[in-house]
């Protein structure tokens, strides 16, 4: 069973399902093993049983996510409902970590007060994608090691933090993702370009990345508009491109009251956007991580509704939000959240970055070294065989049909 809940969430467990289906071991058995479970459209293309499209109800925080709270109670149950009638011998929980987590602990606590009967269901739990407990909240670790028989980490410093805090929770680093997806574009470091001044004088080419919820698109979207007509007030000439996940987000885009002049919106894409762009701006997420695979210097931003924002304030240790920084442990991309997210703001360190030829070179070689550090490509099939090897460690369960 796998429950992934967000576009981002979607396409990494559709991968791994694919690696899995791949796999030496799986391909040897008698009878193929059967997904179901909660996603969106690349689940479903990789031959998931949906019970429920989760990506059509991402929410931003922690007080968007109250509003919809009795609509992620009903999917809850419901999914719950599911995996007691089925039990899965796994249960996959990617990324969406407020859900999953409360999915996770659920399906434990379920098991513990059975535990010593004839209902012998004791499915295997693996959360795909850290939580970000080292950025807040870490007492959520000793939870995790609670509920979860294993973790699979994509950045390379998660599998010491945990160590040092609870020894028994199995972390595996597998590497990002996103490493293999790009591997048909080369990274564009200053050794290959070291002179990219020809840019002063022609169009610049600028890639808008609001993000791909709905939510996010509505309140970025206006901002990103502004910081456009304040560039072109410099540089008339500049093209902008967008790039959105679905057509549901492209109509929203494109409305009269919002529609910048000759901005192209396209659906997918990205790797190849990236590869033709001189500059992103876009919003905090793993999408910057995929500025810097591709060599893009950005600016990160970042806007939720003030209550939420206050909330992560209080909660939130780390110094930046874009995990290129993180990574890096310094500002290597301009970051503007909230408050200070504003068009003159992100106009203007924007046009630093693209009238600074040394910078740009400074910021691409920095970039390099922070993708040399998340592994090379097979993230994918790394994690495939770690959930193998997790399922193979003791004797399936004779599974029985459990009721509510």
């Amino acid at each position: 069973m796998l429950i992934a809940g967000e576009a981002s969430g979607d396409l990494l467990a559709a991968e791994l399902v694919k690696a899995l289906q791949q796999s030496p071991e799986v391909e040897a058995m008698p009878f193929p093993p059967e997904f179901f479970g909660a996603g969106g459209p690349n689940l479903a293309e990789a031959g998931v049983e949906l019970a429920v499209d989760l990506t059509q109800h991402s929410v931003i925080g922690l007080f968007d996510a109250l509003k919809k709270y009795r609509e992620f109670k009903r999917i809850f149950d419901q999914l719950f409902q599911i995996a007691l009638e089925r039990g899965p011998d796994a249960i996959i929980c990617v990324d969406f970590s407020g859900f999953n987590h409360r999915f996770a602990h659920a399906v434990k606590n379920h098991v513990r007060a059975r535990e010593g009967t004839f209902l012998n269901w004791n499915p295997k739990i693996v959360q795909y994608v850290s939580p970000q407990v080292w950025a807040s909240r870490p007492g959520r670790a000793y939870q995790l090691a609670e509920d979860v028989d294993l973790l699979l980490s994509i950045f390379p410093f998660e599998q010491d933090w945990y160590a040092a805090r609870v020894q028994k929770l199995r972390v595996e680093f597998v590497g990002h993702p996103m490493v293999e997806r790009f591997t048909n574009y080369e990274l564009r470091i200053t050794s290959e370009h070291p002179n990219d001044e020809p840019i002063i004088n022609r169009p610049w080419q600028i890639l808008l990345l609001p993000g791909s919820r709905v939510t996010e698109l509505r309140r970025h979207l206006p901002l990103l508009t502004a910081t456009a007509r304040k560039i072109r007030e410099t540089k008339p000439e500049t093209r902008f491109k967008m790039v959105l996940p679905g057509e549901e987000l492209k109509r929203l885009a494109d409305q009269p009251s919002t529609r910048l002049s000759d901005l192209q919106i396209q659906i997918g894409g990205l790797a190849q956007a990236l590869a033709e762009t001189d500059l992103a701006i876009t919003k905090s997420g793993t999408v910057t991580l995929e500025c810097a695979y591709s060599g893009v210097p950005a600016v990160v931003f970042y806007k939720t509704s003030w209550l939420s924002y206050l909330a992560g304030r209080m909660a939130v240790s780390v110094e930046h939000l874009a995990m290129p920084n993180l990574l890096a442990g310094e500002e290597v991309f301009p970051e503007f959240i909230q408050h200070d997210a504003t068009a003159e703001n992100i106009a203007r360190a924007a046009l630093e970055l693209l009238n600074n030829a040394g910078r740009r070179n400074v910021v691409k070689t920095k970039l390099a070294r922070i993708i040399k550090s998340l592994g090379g490509p097979g993230a994918s099939r790394r994690a495939a065989a770690a959930v193998l090897s997790l399922l193979a460690q003791e004797p399936l369960p004779i599974r029985a049909v459990l009721t509510a």
